[in-house]
């Protein structure tokens, strides 16, 4: 039979006290650990079609919502995305686009690009779907990071100012590089 008996007090057993201060400090560690752990989205966006601006922005904010990190990094045409005055008045081309309800012949006829984006504004309008406009706000009040690259901003002479307020300038293809590779999801729209 054995004579053990518990740790009497003052053995070398922790105290209570040492035993709640090292459940918090695992709790912290596990906070943080789980901090680190938020999944990463990196999209890049390099169209500004009207209906090329939705995918982006769309994943963007439904990733958010999600509770991953998100950046979209916009090049060459994607930046009219960001663009306050160019994003209001994206065009949708009517050639080429199997799906469109035109054909190809007809989508050429001058006018007819402004004829399908005005089709395409009002599918939208009845729809009740959010605008480029308010997909962008919803976004960035949700944390998402709308970069514009920098090289295209010098290329196509765009004024910085001109951009939402909080998108991201002057960022370049190493920083955009570097992103995706940190990413869980990397996507090219």
């Amino acid at each position: 039979m054995s004579t053990d008996t518990p740790d009497a007090p003052g053995d070398d057993a922790p105290s209570r006290a040492e035993l709640a201060a090292r459940v918090e400090e695992l709790e912290e560690a596990l906070a943080a650990a789980d901090e680190d752990d938020q999944r990463k989205m990196s999209i890049i966006a390099t169209k500004g079609t009207l209906d090329m601006a939705y995918p982006p922005l769309i994943l963007a904010s439904t990733a958010a919502a999600f509770g991953y990190d998100v950046t979209v990094f916009h090049t060459f045409w994607g930046l009219d995305i960001l663009h306050e005055e160019r994003s209001k008045n994206l065009k949708l081309s009517s050639v080429g686009n199997p799906n469109m309800p035109v054909p190809n012949a007809v989508a050429a006829l001058p006018g007819m690009d402004r004829v399908t984006t005005k089709m395409m504004e009002k599918k939208i309008a009845d729809n009740d779907t959010a605008t480029i406009e308010e997909l962008i706000e919803t976004s960035l009040e949700m944390g998402v990071e709308f970069q514009a690259c920098q090289m295209t901003i010098d290329l196509m002479d765009y004024d910085e100012d001109d951009f939402y307020d909080g998108v991201t300038t002057g960022v370049g293809a190493a920083t955009a590089l570097q992103d995706m590779a940190d990413a869980d999801i990397q996507l090219l729209v």
